[in-house]
């Protein structure tokens, strides 16, 4: 496990302290807790690439192979 140390103003160091009494713990273990749920969040890379297969998980009853012909497309056009 790591130590770090982290400069706060003494208003906000104040506030998160009131803040720790409040949930029955210490400003360490707030820090502690945020910085693991920070860590744990899922980057914006990976939530693309996971929208993407959920997206591409939906599109179902498509295939390229099945377009209309050039003549098709143009009577489509013309009605």
């Amino acid at each position: 496990m790591k130590n770090i140390t982290v400069s706060v103003d003494d208003v906000v160091y104040r506030q998160a302290r009131i803040k720790a009494a409040e949930r029955d713990t210490s400003v360490s273990a707030l820090v502690k807790q945020f910085l693991t749920e920070l860590a744990a969040e899922e980057g914006r890379q990976e939530r693309l690439l996971r929208q993407e297969r959920e997206l591409r998980a939906r599109v179902t009853g498509f295939s390229a192979s099945e377009r209309l012909h050039r003549d098709e497309l143009y009577n489509r056009k013309q009605r």
